[in-house]
């Protein structure tokens, strides 16, 4: 047991403090607070600990309103502990730190995060896993297990509602996803099951049902294989195995954020990798001479084509990002990339930096990727100008933002 004064917050959402000159990481605590903690992971520079009393406490502490929260909870959420302006604080302090650290920019421009209309009932897509106790629960990050749950306070209240409504008896499923057009109040049910069977069904709710193969073919059981979405006025389909922002009100402030970072005025040239379904695409083609569409999954283009279908000025290519960008000898006056939590491979960034876009656009889902990826920048001779955090998922510790470079 060790009593600490923690100072800090990492990546992942863990307080920190140090003891004995050794930094030691405590979920479930705050910057600010004294606890006690027991070492669970020793390690030569660093120490992870449990959380065991909270000698004193942060005034920003909070009662998190969610009975799967904490330690023996469900994992989906990290930072319910924290009130909500605390959240936004500690994910801008994070990404200044992990700039400076990993990428190696002294006082890096990052604006306060924006924050979501409420902090809550946001998600509109979520996976469940069948409990061995019966019902359906989250599945633990770091292991197999599933907590089944009643109810999700971030689910939007679309799911919320057909979570509730489920009766669900299929001795083959293995996974089970939600999702739902916030704008639209499509709603569709995906089902996963051991042997790719269609199971019976009867539903008395307007929804479409998918049964989503082993190989991500998707099977319209009842109703169609997608959804629609709108964000920014702009309507997307979006098929059962494709990806989309997770939380639409805040997908309209990253739309919004990139058409004014790149401020086109009509004829460039522009490169949208990573694309999927066209979130970006569709309103950079009203801006642009010529939008170039990069995405490798193949449903995510079926569903690119469809919604671009009416545009003459995207050009939809199927493919890893650095594969197109290798192949292309035309320049390029701006692009937007919109990587997985990876981050741009080095493949892809090599590319990027021979096209010498004037203007970069980098939207990231994780901080320390792209703190990785702005080292490179740098020293390619782009400079940052400014990174605006959005808090596209309250009460966890994920963090995306946006920022700009510019071609020095």
């Amino acid at each position: 047991m060790i009593v600490l004064q923690l100072t800090g917050i990492a990546h992942g959402g863990a307080a920190l403090g140090r003891h004995e000159g050794k930094v030691v990481f405590v979920p479930y605590a705050l910057p600010g607070e004294t606890v006690r903690a027991e070492v669970v992971e020793d390690r030569p520079r660093y120490a992870r600990a449990r959380l065991v009393d909270i000698l004193e406490p942060s005034p920003e502490r909070v009662g998190p309103p969610c009975p799967y929260f904490g330690p023996e909870g469900c994992g989906g959420c990290h930072l319910q502990h924290a009130a909500y302006p605390l959240q936004l604080r500690l994910k801008a302090q994070v990404v200044v730190e992990q700039l400076a650290r990993i990428g190696g920019l002294a006082d890096p421009p990052v604006r306060p995060t924006l924050p979501d209309p409420t902090g809550w009932a946001y998600r509109n897509q979520a996976r469940f896993h069948p409990a061995p106790s019966g019902g359906l629960g989250f599945c633990l990050e770091d292991r197999r297990d599933v907590v089944p749950i009643d109810e999700c306070p971030i689910l939007h209240p679309y799911l919320s509602e057909l979570y509730d409504a489920l009766d669900l008896d299929l001795p083959d499923l293995t996974a089970l996803t939600l999702r739902a057009g916030v704008a639209t109040g499509d709603r569709m049910l995906i089902l996963e099951t051991a042997e790719d069977e269609a199971p019976e069904l009867e539903i008395d709710l307007p929804l479409s049902c998918v049964l989503l193969t082993s190989d991500g073919v998707p099977v319209p059981l009842i109703g169609q294989a997608y959804i629609t979405e709108r964000v920014a006025g702009y309507a997307y389909r979006v098929s059962a195995p494709s990806f989309f922002q997770a939380n639409t009100a805040q997908a309209e402030r990253l739309v919004s954020l990139v058409l004014d970072y790149l401020a086109l005025e009509g004829r460039e040239v522009v490169l949208d990798g990573y694309c999927g379904v066209g979130l970006f695409t569709l309103p950079l083609a009203e801006r642009a001479g010529l939008v170039v569409a990069v995405e490798a999954n193949p449903a995510a283009v079926r569903d690119l084509l469809e919604n671009t279908a009416d545009l003459e000025n995207v050009e939809v290519v199927e493919g890893p990002v650095e594969a197109v960008l290798a192949d292309r000898a035309e320049a390029l006056d701006a692009a937007v990339v919109d990587p997985p939590r990876t981050g741009l491979s080095p493949e892809a960034l090599e590319g990027l930096l021979a096209a010498r876009p004037a203007r970069l656009v980098y939207v990231s889902c994780d901080p320390a990727t792209l703190a990785r990826d702005a080292r490179r920048l740098t020293a390619a001779g782009y400079r940052l100008e400014v990174v605006q955090p959005v808090d596209m998922f309250p009460q966890t510790y994920h963090i995306e933002t946006v920022s700009l470079w510019r071609l020095s």
